[in-house]
C-alpha cells in the first residue's frame, strides 16, 4: 500500500505486533527513507510565546497574532503558512476567551482537518485517523479519569457551529494523541518543544536496535522565494543498510537501560511487550551491570550497596540542579564517583550516569579538564554499549569533542568532534542546523590542530593571547531534562 511520496514503504501486518512498515527498495545508512509533515502539531503549553507555532524554532522575538494574541510566530511567512490551521483556533481562543492546554488544542486541530477534508486517507497517509491504535481499552483508572477530563474541556472549548463529533470519537482522537504524539524539538534537537501527530511514522514499530531514526526538521522559510520553503516535517532515516522486504524499525526509548527496565517503561506507556532480540536475550546487560575486573573482585554485598548509593545520589543531583546548585552537583559526582571506581565496571550504567553529568556540569562552570577526563571515560563506556549510528551516541561525543576543544586539548578535541560528525551525518544528515554547527567545529579545529603539530609553543601562545581578548566560549546551561524522547507521553 503506498501514496503520495510513501512508494519506497508499505504497509503490513505481522503477528502479535499488528502493524507496521516494510522497506520496498534498498537503504543504505543516512538515507531518508521519507519524510513526512505533521497532520497537526501545537507548540507545548510552557512554550508558547518563545516557540514559533509553525516551525516550531525557538526565537528571540516573535510575531503576535493581532486576532487571539496566542499565537506567535517568526515572520509573516509562517503567519500565512499557519492561516489555514490556525483560522478555526483563532476565533475559537477568542469565544472561549483563553486558549486550551496542548492536549485540547491538538485535539481540536485534529478535527477541524476532519471536518475539511474528512477522515478517510488524506494525501501522503499510508492510513487515516480513523484507524490509527487509541489502546483507550488498556488505560488505568487514573488514565480513565484525565480522559475524561480531555473531553469536557475539549467540548466547553469546541465551538457551537463546528462539525458534532460523537463523545466515542473524540475520545478515540485523545487515544491517539496519548500512544502516537510525537516529540517536536527546536532547531538545535535539544529541547521538546510540542506534540504532533504522523500517520504513517505511528506505523513503525519499536526494537531496542532499530534500523531506522528519526529526526525532527524545523523545514526552511528564509528562502527569498516561496517556491523554495521546506516544510517543517520529521524524517525517518536509515541506521544501516536495509534491503527490500525489511521491517523498518525505530527505538520509543532511551537504550541505556537495562532490557527489563526498558521493557517495563514501554510496558506502561505504549502497551506492548518487547520482543526484539535485545530484550529476550538480554544482549548488553551484562556490560550495564559490568563490575571491576582483576583479582580483587567486589563481593556481591558491596555491589548492591554502590548502585543502592548511586540511585540516591542521582536523587540528589536531580534535586540541586533543579535548584541551580551546581557546586553542590559536582562535588556530589565526586564523592560518587570515589566509591563506584572500585567496584564498578567501565561500561556500568550508574557509573556512565554519574560521569555524564559531572562533565555537563563541570563544563559549564568552565572548569575544563576534569570535565574532558570524565566526558572521555564516559564515551568510552557509550562506544561499547550504544548502537555506532545512535543520535544520543552522536550527540554526546560532540559534547565530549567541545570540551576538549575548550580545555585545550586539541588533538582529542579534533578526533571526537570527527567522530561525532560521521554519526550525525547519518542520524541528522548535512543540512540540519546541529550537523552545520558541528562541520564549523570541525574546520576549526582541523585549522587549530595543524597549527598545534607546527609549532606547539606558538598554538598555545595564541590560543592564550585569543582567551584574553575573546571571553571563552559558555557552554549552556545544564538541563534536568533527558535529550526528548520519541514519542510524547503525558506525564
Amino acid at each position: 500500500m503506498t501514496k503520495g511520496g510513501m512508494e519506497s514503504v508499505e504497509v503490513f501486518t505481522t503477528e502479535g505486533k499488528g502493524r507496521g512498515l516494510k522497506a520496498q527498495k534498498e537503504f543504505l545508512p543516512g538515507d531518508v527513507i521519507f519524510a513526512e509533515p505533521a497532520y497537526a502539531a501545537v507548540v507545548f503549553d510552557s512554550l508558547t510565546h518563545v516557540i514559533c507555532h509553525t516551525c516550531f524554532k525557538r526565537q528571540e522575538r516573535l510575531h503576535r497574532c493581532g486576532q487571539c494574541k496566542f499565537a506567535y510566530y517568526c515572520d509573516r511567512t509562517c503567519q500565512r503558512a499557519a492561516w489555514l490551521n490556525h483560522k478555526n483556533e483563532c476565533s475559537a481562543i477568542k469565544r472561549h476567551g483563553k486558549a486550551p492546554t496542548e492536549n485540547i488544542r491538538l485535539a481540536a486541530r485534529i478535527l477541524w482537518k476532519i471536518e475539511r477534508e474528512g477522515s478517510g486517507l488524506s494525501e501522503g497517509c499510508l492510513v487515516s485517523i480513523d484507524e490509527l491504535q487509541n489502546h483507550v481499552d488498556s488505560f488505568g483508572e487514573e488514565e480513565k479519569k484525565e480522559l475524561r477530563t480531555d473531553v469536557e474541556s475539549f467540548l466547553e472549548f469546541w465551538p457551537p457551529h463546528c462539525q458534532q463529533f460523537g463523545m466515542q470519537f473524540i475520545s478515540h482522537i485523545f487515544g491517539v494523541i496519548s500512544c502516537n504524539g510525537f516529540t517536536l524539538s527546536d532547531q538545535r534537537g535539544l529541547q521538546a518543544v510540542g506534540v504532533g501527530i504522523f500517520p504513517n511514522l505511528c506505523q513503525a514499530n519499536h526494537d531496542c536496535w532499530p534500523n531506522c531514526t528519526v529526526v525532527f526538521n524545523n523545514g526552511n522559510h528564509e528562502a527569498v522565494r516561496s517556491m523554495f520553503h521546506t516544510q517543517m516535517r520529521i524524517e525517518l532515516r536509515a541506521l544501516n543498510k536495509i534491503s527490500p522486504g525489511d521491517e523498518l524499525t525505530v527505538s520509543y526509548v532511551d537504550f541505556l537501560s537495562l532490557s527489563e527496565e526498558r521493557r517495563k517503561q514501554l510496558k506502561k506507556q505504549y502497551y506492548f511487550d518487547c520482543t526484539c532480540e535485545h530484550c529476550k536475550k538480554q544482549l548488553k546487560d551484562d556490560l550495564m551491570l559490568a563490575v571491576k575486573a582483576g583479582e580483587s573482585k567486589p563481593s556481591a554485598d558491596m555491589v548492591k550497596e554502590v548502585i543502592q548509593l548511586s540511585k540516591d545520589t542521582l536523587e540528589k543531583i536531580n534535586k540541586a540542579r533543579l535548584e541551580g546548585h551546581y557546586h553542590e552537583v559536582v562535588k556530589l559526582c565526586r564523592d560518587c564517583l570515589k566509591k563506584q571506581e572500585p567496584v564498578l565496571g567501565d561500561t556500568n550504567i550508574y557509573l556512565l550516569r554519574i560521569l555524564s553529568i559531572a562533565s555537563e556540569v563541570l563544563s559549564y562552570l568552565q572548569m575544563f579538564e576534569e570535565a574532558a577526563d570524565y566526558a572521555k571515560r564516559m564515551v568510552d563506556g557509550y562506544l561499547k554499549i550504544y548502537h555506532p549510528n545512535n543520535a544520543q551516541l552522536g550527540m554526546a561525543v560532540m559534547r565530549a569533542g567541545v570540551t576538549h576543544w575548550h580545555a585545550g586539548l586539541i588533538e582529542a578535541g579534533h578526533g571526537l568532534i570527527c567522530k561525532a560528525y560521521a554519526i550525525l551525518l547519518i542520524t541528522h544528515g548535512p543540512s540540519h542546523p546541529i550537523t552545520k554547527d558541528l562541520e564549523v567545529m570541525r574546520v576549526q579545529t582541523e585549522m587549530e590542530l595543524r597549527m598545534f603539530q607546527q609549532n606547539e609553543f606558538m598554538y598555545y601562545k595564541m590560543r592564550e593571547a585569543a582567551l584574553k581578548n575573546q571571553k571563552i566560549q559558555v557552554m549552556p546551561e545544564p538541563s534536568n531534562e533527558n535529550a526528548p524522547s520519541l514519542f510524547h507521553k503525558k506525564e
